[in-house]
């Protein structure tokens, strides 16, 4: 080969190559964005894919707990194809290397705005279970954030008399109800009895549900609390004793595993706390104790423990109760004038 053939040749290598790049870059857009999970189990779920210098990365949230990055993220053909590794739940025997962590397979395969996804697992024993298919959908483009000092809002409603339970109800109907009223305030004491089976108790939600809004409330976490509000069922604002403890999203005020707050500002456990929340277009302010530690950042996705993943529909306000005591007062809402 005579060296201007040798560098034509090269030279089209070179174009096929880039060619072949660009289409191997533009498979992977269909999949870019916010998706929106209904799980195998029908839990709420979510998944984020991002490209970052030709290299994918995703983050996913599976029904309950936070959302966790994935372990790898590649295109297979035109499937896009996800691995979670996970530590054994196993304990290691004295003297005996950790048992082999276990490996989740997630293919999913995209037709317009709308995912097919299958997920398998395999333990670390080489056993493979069985595949689950489930479904996902495409969240709408956020809105840009909205001018907080032009939005208007309706009467303020109490949502909680201070007297009954009245306008309230269990989550799941036939989960134990650790949750009164006692002397004007909401109360949650989910008790175990020693010696009998663990004893699973509920979350309480509005009968009502609503769009945006500003919610104010109090609350008083005793030492080692965890409950939260979820904002349309769907929003948790963590509600926990993190008095003293380093910044972190799962920390009082802060859109659970999703928005940390920008400054501490919680009490110590045993103090009323107040908490006065906005939910304007998928963005959210938190004021705690008089500080904004939340300041109109936009909501990705659900959080953990959402009622369902779709962004768009009106919702409950939920109260945590399934973890520990916690208290309530002073619930009011004001639903925003459109």
């Amino acid at each position: 080969m005579n060296p201007v053939t040798m560098k034509r040749s090269y030279l089209l290598l070179a174009l096929l190559s880039a060619v072949t790049s660009v289409f191997a870059a533009g498979d992977a857009k269909p999949y870019l964005g916010h998706w929106a999970l209904t799980l195998p189990n029908g839990a709420a779920g979510w998944l984020g894919v991002t490209e970052k210098d030709g290299a994918l990365q995703a983050s996913i949230l599976w029904g309950g707990g936070s959302v966790v990055p994935v372990t790898s993220t590649k295109l297979d053909g035109d499937k896009l194809v996800l691995t979670r590794v996970r530590p054994s739940a196993k304990k290691a025997a004295p003297g005996q290397p950790a048992p082999a962590p276990s490996v989740e397979t997630i293919v999913a395969a995209v037709s317009g705005e709308a995912l097919q996804l299958a997920t398998s697992t395999t333990s670390g024993e080489g056993k493979v279970g069985p595949k689950a298919d489930f479904k996902g959908q495409r969240l709408p483009p956020l809105p840009a954030a909205p001018d907080l000092k032009k939005v208007k809002y309706g009467e303020p409603v109490a949502l909680f008399n201070g007297k009954d339970l009245t306008g309230w109800k269990l989550l799941v109907p036939t989960a134990a109800n650790g949750w009164s009223v006692e002397a004007g305030v909401l109360v949650n004491r989910p008790v175990q009895e020693e010696g009998k089976p663990h004893k699973k108790y509920g979350n309480i939600r509005s009968e009502r549900e609503f769009e945006d809004f500003n919610l104010t409330l109090e609350t008083r976490p005793t030492k080692g609390s965890n409950s939260g509000v979820y904002l349309r069922g769907i929003y948790e604002v963590q509600v926990a004793d993190s008095h003293g403890k380093p910044l972190d999203p799962h920390n009082m005020g802060a859109i659970y595993s999703r928005i940390r707050p920008a400054m501490t500002a919680e009490k110590p456990a045993g103090e009323w706390q107040t908490l006065d929340i906005t939910l304007v277009d998928r963005h959210v302010t938190v004021i705690l104790n008089g500080q904004k530690i939340i300041d109109n950042q936009p909501l990705l996705g659900c959080t953990g423990g959402a009622l369902w993943s779709d962004v768009t529909r009106p919702g409950p306000i939920y109260l945590q109760g399934d973890h520990t005591q916690i208290e309530y007062r002073n619930i009011v809402l004001r639903s925003v004038v459109k």
